[in-house]
């Protein structure tokens, strides 16, 4: 009978460490090919599966996460051209996470990176290799996984995201002399754009966009979360930090980093301060509108 309870508390005490020590993320894959005819369509079907695997089976932090602590998100990839082994897609990232107290879960990262582009053999096995660079396919998805996990940090702790940041920032850095085809290199070059993965990493590891960082601590931690004990505490605070963005705009128009933070919460603010004060309305749809002309018929609802 000891013996059994030994083995019953052991058993307990494995799948608690094991539930503890789970990856950091879950991702869904999505691979639309429609744009490519008379292919072998089986290939996408092993992609998706080994892209999952990558993203969710390796451990890309030493922090414990609890299986239902994973940050959800999901990617599509549209191929456009497929030429032998050298794929030619753009690529969508959402992530998001539960809102404290509620049912809701916000969006952290919306991003399009219309320069997802690689070679891929069915069957290649995806490995990642810390410091060491593989593929352009593994370096993209790798760079990607800490940009999520350094998004998520960012929401619940102040510049809490830095490190894996950092880790993104030293793969742009490798993949900059990396040897690999020019069409692969697309993405990670410096000057080449200043909308692209180098450009969006470089902005959040710039100590000038430290108030930004700590604006989206605030948003998330100190608005958000706290609208479920008052909504107009938390509304108030988010209020009073999007200055911050302006800020930003104003001193760098084109930064990239602000464009995303649009990109994944336009259509929350709009929620957010439609039910708020005549005042913040005003305040908020004036900076709104004035660093993102390109949306202003959303805004526009704000007053609705």
């Amino acid at each position: 009978m000891i013996e059994r309870i030994k083995y019953i508390v052991s058993g307990f005490l494995l799948f608690v460490l094991c539930s503890l020590s789970a990856q950091e993320i879950n991702c869904t894959v999505t691979i639309n090919s429609d744009m490519i005819e008379g292919t072998n369509k089986q290939v996408y079907e092993t992609l998706k599966k080994s892209i999952e695997e990558y993203m969710n089976q390796n451990r890309w932090t030493n922090m414990t996460y609890a299986d239902q602590e994973r940050i959800e998100c999901s990617m599509l990839i549209v191929v456009k051209q497929v030429a032998g082994e050298m794929y030619t897609c753009e690529m969508t990232l959402q992530s998001r996470r539960p809102v404290y107290g509620t049912t809701y879960t916000t969006p952290l990262l919306n991003f399009k990176d219309g320069a997802f582009n690689f070679t891929y053999k069915e069957f290649d096995r995806l490995d990642w290799q810390q410091n060491q660079f593989t593929t352009n396919l593994t370096a993209m998805l790798a760079y990607y996984c800490y940009l999520i996990i350094g998004h998520d940090q960012d929401s619940f702790q102040r510049l809490g995201g830095t490190p894996y940041f950092l880790q993104s920032e030293e793969i742009a850095n490798v993949c900059q002399t990396a040897s690999m085809d020019g069409h692969e290199q697309t993405g990670w070059l410096a000057f080449e754009s200043n909308r692209n993965r180098y450009a969006l990493i470089h902005n959040l590891v710039d100590d000038a966009f430290k108030k930004y960082r700590n604006f989206y601590y605030e948003y998330h931690r100190l608005g958000l979360d706290e609208m479920s004990n008052n909504v107009a505490n938390g509304r108030g605070r988010i209020a009073e930090g999007l200055p911050v963005l302006k800020e930003a705009y104003r001193s760098r128009p084109a930064t990239y980093v602000i464009n995303t933070f649009l990109d994944a919460k336009s259509e929350e603010l709009v929620d957010i301060f439609r039910k708020g004060t005549d005042k913040e309305k005003k305040a908020v749809y004036e900076i709104l509108t004035d660093i993102d002309p390109t949306r202003v018929g959303t805004y526009d609802r704000i007053n609705e």
